[in-house]
């Protein structure tokens, strides 16, 4: 892992942390679209990543069914998770003091952009 992708990596762990310390949401929706269009991944391996990341306990069985088929890089699923850790600590601190309003608004935003990507991309 070269240092440009392990940098690549450590900022979609926090933005997927830090989004999800601020919006209550899971990892995978900022974590799958940033592993295909940012690190070029495939679907399988995106979502394997994100399972891997979010482990405990939510996707352990689901994980090991993406792992046995080679759709798992540990590497990269347990730098995104550190990292993650860090990115939903911190912006939680700062969500507990944010308007209800504001944080609907900006989820809402997020999923419209991120929906708009996804359908209108290959």
């Amino acid at each position: 892992m070269d240092g440009a992708t392990l940098a690549l990596l450590v900022a979609i762990g926090l933005i997927a942390g830090a989004l999800g310390g601020i919006l209550g949401i899971g990892g995978g929706i900022i974590m799958i679209p940033a592993l295909i269009y940012v690190l070029g991944m495939s679907q399988h391996q995106a979502v394997g990543i994100s399972l891997a990341v979010m482990l405990p306990p939510i996707g352990l069985f689901a994980a090991y069914n993406f792992y046995k088929t080679g759709n798992i890089n540990l590497k990269y699923a347990l730098v995104i998770a550190a990292a993650f850790m860090i990115g939903s600590y911190f912006s939680s601190k700062m969500a507990v003091n944010l308007p209800t309003k504001t944080i609907s608004k900006f989820f809402s935003v997020f999923l419209i952009i991120v929906a708009i990507k996804m359908f209108f991309t290959k």
